[in-house]
Order: C-alpha cells, then sequence, then structure tokens
C-alpha cells in the first residue's frame, strides 16, 4: 500500500493501496480561506493524525452557538471527537475556548485526555465545505476484479480538482500516472460519521420581517448541504427542528404528539384508543421560521424515503433555557437576543429597564402563555441519544421525528417568579399585546422520545433558574464589576499566537476559562505578584489572553498583549 498526501510524495505501507486526503485541502477544491484551529498539542498536525488513524468524527454546524455549544460539550464528554463549524454570525470564537476548558477540566478528574476538538470559522453553505468533507476523507485504490471492496469509477469519484498527477504507479501495477480512467476501483470512506445542523436562523419576529433571508439559509442551504454530504457518503443526520412545526395545533391545550406533524400518510390511535389517519401537512404555521423548518422536515423525509441508507432524524424543541452549572457557558449571542431568559437577564443586569410580556389575555391560569421549557443541557444530550439509537438501530425508520420537552407547562410568569426568587430581586415588566405568530400553550407529548431515544428531560425549571443566574453574575462581574481582580504573571511578553502558550496554560492555578478580552470591556486596577498594575480600558487589540482560575469572583492568572 501506498499512501499520498496532496503533496504527491509517498510513503511505502504494508497492503492494498490506500490514499489519504488529510492535508491542507487547498490543491483539492477551491483555496479553503476558512479559519482553521484545532486544541491538540501541535497546531500544525493533519486533522487525522491527531485524533488517531481511524477515530470518526462528529461535525456540527452551528456548532458555536447556545444549543450547539453545550451540545459540543456533551458530545466531547462522551468521547466523540468534533468538527465545529460556525461562521461567529452570531456567536463567538471565545466560546470554543469556554468549551475546551470544561472539558478539559471534566478529563483531568477522570485521569483521561480528551477527544480531539477542531474548529473551522465557516458559513455551511460555502463552497469551501466541499474542501473541509474532503480534509476527513481517505480513499482506497484496489482492483476492479476484487469484489469485496465497494466500487466507484475512477475520476469522477475523486473531488473536483483532484490532482491526477501527483499519483504514483503502486506495486499491484495500478498505473495512476495519467488523467485517464484506469482499471482500478476506488472506496471511499469519510471519517465524519455523523453531521448535527444548528445553522438555521431561528428569531420569528426577524423571520416575519426578512422570509427571504430564513428561507435562503434554512432551506435553500440545508438542500446544498444534503447533497454534499451525499456526495461524500455522510448519510447520518441530526437536524434541529422546532415545535412551531405543529402551527395552530399546539392551541389544542393538549400535550403535542408527533404524529400531528407528519409528511408522509400515517395512522396512530390517540389517547382515547382511537385510530387516526394523518395526512401531510399542517395549518396555521405562522411564521417564516416555522414554515422553514417544517419545508426542512419534509425534504428530509423525502430523502429517506427515496434512499433508505440515509439516517435522519429531526429533533423538534420546545423551549430552550438555562445553561451549562458552571457558569461559563451559556446563551450570549452577537446580536440582539429575543428569547425569553436571555432578554430577563439582561434586565436583571441593568441593561435593559423593562421587561415586555407579549400576551396576557391567552386562556391560561395567569393570562401569560404556557410553554414546555427543557434545559439546555436536557436538549443537548438528546442529540448524543439521537446518535446512539441511530448506531444501536434502535430507530428503525430512515426519518423520525422526536420532541425534545419536558412534558410540563410553565406560564412566563411562573419564569420570572423563579428568576426573582433565585436572583433575590425584582424584575420591572411592562405588559403589551401579543406578537404575530405566537401561541398561547405549547408542551410537548414526550413518550416517543423515552421509548426509542432512551432519553428523557431530568433538569427542573428551578435548575434552569440557577444556572442562568450563574451565568448572569458571571458575565456582569467579568465586564462591569469592581470585584474583578487581575493578577498579571506577565504583561510584557508579545504574542501573535491564535492560542496561548504552553507556560501560560501550565500555571499551577487551574485553569476554569479561557476566552480572549473583549473589545471595550472596562476593568479596575489590580494588583500583581509584587507591584500594581493599572489595566484601564482593555482593548482586544491590545490583550490576547486571559486565563482566569475558580474562585468566589473571575481571577485573571496571566494577560498577554498583541505583538506590535
Amino acid at each position: 500500500m501506498v499512501t499520498f498526501s496532496n503533496s504527491g510524495t509517498a510513503s511505502p505501507a504494508p497492503s492494498a493501496f490506500s490514499l489519504s486526503m488529510s492535508g491542507s485541502p487547498d490543491s483539492i477544491s477551491t483555496p479553503d480561506t476558512s479559519r482553521s484551529l484545532m486544541f491538540d498539542d501541535d497546531i500544525s498536525a493533519d486533522p487525522l493524525d491527531i485524533a488517531g488513524p481511524n477515530s470518526p468524527f462528529i461535525m456540527v454546524v452551528g456548532g458555536l452557538g447556545y444549543i450547539g455549544s453545550h451540545t459540543v460539550l456533551e458530545l466531547l464528554k462522551e468521547n466523540y471527537n468534533v468538527l465545529v463549524v460556525d461562521d461567529l454570525s452570531n456567536s463567538y470564537e471565545s466560546v470554543l475556548h469556554r468549551i475546551k476548558a470544561l472539558a478539559t477540566e471534566h478529563f483531568a478528574t477522570l485521569n483521561k485526555s480528551m477527544p480531539a476538538l477542531h474548529f473551522r470559522q465557516l458559513d455551511y453553505r460555502s463552497p469551501h465545505m466541499r474542501s473541509v468533507l474532503a480534509s476527513y476523507t481517505s480513499y482506497t485504490i484496489a482492483s476492479k476484479l476484487d469484489a469485496s471492496v465497494p466500487v466507484e469509477t475512477i475520476p469522477n469519484a475523486l473531488p473536483r480538482g483532484f490532482p491526477f498527477a501527483t499519483l504514483q504507479r503502486t506495486d499491484s501495477g495500478i498505473d495512476m500516472d495519467t488523467d485517464e480512467p484506469s482499471d482500478a476501483v476506488l472506496r471511499r470512506e469519510s471519517r465524519i460519521s455523523g453531521v448535527i445542523h444548528f445553522a438555521a436562523y431561528k428569531s420569528v419576529e426577524e423571520s416575519i420581517r426578512m422570509p427571504l433571508k430564513y428561507y435562503s439559509n434554512n432551506v435553500c442551504g440545508m438542500v446544498d448541504f444534503l447533497s454534499l454530504l451525499e456526495e461524500f457518503g455522510i448519510k447520518n443526520f441530526v437536524f434541529s427542528s422546532s415545535a412551531t412545526v405543529y402551527g395552530e395545533g399546539a392551541n389544542c391545550g393538549l400535550p403535542l404528539r408527533e404524529e400531528l406533524c407528519v409528511h408522509h400518510p400515517e395512522s396512530f390511535f390517540d389517547n382515547e384508543g382511537v385510530e387516526r389517519r394523518m395526512l401531510p401537512g399542517v395549518m396555521g404555521l405562522t411564521s417564516p421560521y416555522g414554515r422553514s423548518k417544517f419545508m426542512c422536515e419534509s425534504i428530509l423525509a423525502d430523502i429517506a424515503r427515496s434512499d433508505p441508507t440515509w439516517s435522519i432524524t429531526a429533533l423538534r424543541y420546545f423551549n430552550p433555557v438555562g445553561c451549562h452549572e458552571s457558569g461559563i457557558l451559556g446563551e450570549d449571542p452577537r446580536q440582539k437576543p429575543s428569547n425569553l431568559i436571555p432578554v430577563i437577564a439582561t434586565v436583571l443586569t441593568g441593561a435593559k429597564p423593562v421587561l415586555d410580556i407579549f400576551g396576557t389575555d391567552w386562556d391560561t391560569p395567569d393570562g401569560t402563555a404556557v410553554r414546555d421549557f427543557i434545559h439546555v443541557v436536557d436538549l443537548a444530550r438528546g442529540h448524543i441519544a439521537a446518535l446512539a439509537a441511530s448506531a444501536a438501530g434502535r430507530i428503525k425508520a430512515p426519518f423520525r421525528t422526536y420532541n425534545l420537552g419536558t412534558g410540563r407547562g410553565h406560564t412566563v410568569r411562573e419564569v420570572l417568579n423563579s428568576l426573582e426568587e433565585t436572583a433575590g430581586r425584582s424584575i420591572p415588566v411592562r405588559e403589551v399585546g401579543r406578537r404575530a405568530g405566537d401561541v398561547g400553550f405549547c408542551v410537548a407529548e414526550v413518550q416517543r422520545a423515552e421509548t426509542e431515544l432512551t432519553w428523557r428531560a431530568e433538569k427542573t425549571l428551578a435548575d434552569c433558574s440557577v444556572d442562568v443566574w450563574n451565568f448572569t453574575r458571571a458575565r456582569f462581574s467579568s465586564s462591569s464589576s469592581p470585584s474583578v481582580i487581575f493578577s498579571v504573571i506577565s504583561a510584557s511578553k508579545r504574542s501573535n499566537q491564535s492560542r496561548p502558550p504552553r507556560w501560560a496554560q501550565q500555571s499551577n492555578n487551574r485553569v476554569l476559562h479561557i476566552e480572549p478580552v473583549r473589545e471595550g470591556a472596562m476593568q479596575p486596577e489590580g494588583r500583581g505578584f509584587d507591584n500594581s498594575f493599572g489595566v484601564g480600558c482593555a482593548f482586544e487589540r491590545e490583550l490576547a489572553w486571559c486565563f482566569v482560575s475558580r474562585s468566589r469572583h473571575p481571577h485573571v492568572l496571566c494577560i498577554l498583549p498583541l505583538s506590535t
């Protein structure tokens, strides 16, 4: 066997013929201009070599957003290698460092090494996604007479722009010196064993104002992405769907069953034991966002029906809340938040004077809307359960939908009361009219997920409130509280590295949180080891990295200025 990189150099090996397309993908397809970052010891090493010779990856697109980031962390904790793709349009690269820090701490307690974590800053619709997938793909070339090898003819099966001239004659006599088709056949194998798709836009209100933006990204983008995945033989797909696909069915006042929204005719027995036959379609989809999710589910159902080798799971989220219990990871979008919990957090910190309650005349106990609030960590674990169920063959259909919720409803006022009790302060509110696209009642029936995925939500609304308040306090104190202390190990070292140097990571103090200083973050003076050091206004262009240890208040161990 001879193994090739894109440079064309070959190294002998003992068996069939293997071609590893795992170097820089620039010569495979269009030049890859995306930002690439790997958190392993050798930052320049090949991603496949770092993870091990046969280690698979789960690719998470939109993996630095609210739900995506928590899912990436849970994947790592379950020993999955993870490739994160995110364009940072509504998230921060610092989230990646928080995930890394929390995962490192988790595996340190187990005395184990954490799995590989790779990152590409890229829009999932970008043509450069082809290069990313190619860099996680290997090819085995063998004789057409070898019936044991699944075959594709050369050269059509190779990536576009593949440099045929770099291939050498092999010891088995297969001639690949020219661009002409030969007697060889090709087996392509992707190291990406599954994809979780979080890269959709998600604001109901914005979708009403900007429907083309939502249909372009959520629907058209997904179609092109699926075509690319199919080309690389990646057919294990977990889709981030929403309870909005139930439309006006959410107003029935009963928990919503998956069978109430189907994409091909389906029969089931209702709670009274009466057989009901459902036809495709749904009434009362009230926003382009909800319609985009329904369209995507329909497309996925059609793909799976036409090609049962796909394994597609659509997870219908209800209302994600909460954050990681450390207070380090939570909902922190670049864009103006519209979900209830982050808006409440801005009121609690004083950044927003009052909370608007949209609709107080719903047919509910206190007039405010009822929602099924699920802790984001439970939701993240639902994705791992879906991957595990698919791998174990417990999901019998090539396309299957699941509700991810608690099965319990809470009104908006109940959520407010819970957060007020946790924070020990009142939240000023203003009652306003209903928003376009809102429904009064939306609660999940969760039996299917519990039975087939062996998953159920474990955390309570009180847990959500505690974790949100911890996250809110951590953000507030780290950006504006006078209790923040800077202890500077070195303010003179210059660093233009994409990650902190080893000496900083190996401080005697345990590192919990790593992230760049945000531009404009006002910080007070702190005391160094032997002298005072005034930080003043810390701009990202001046200060590159902060290392924060676990303590009552964030405590910076090191500040590295950017090179000038």
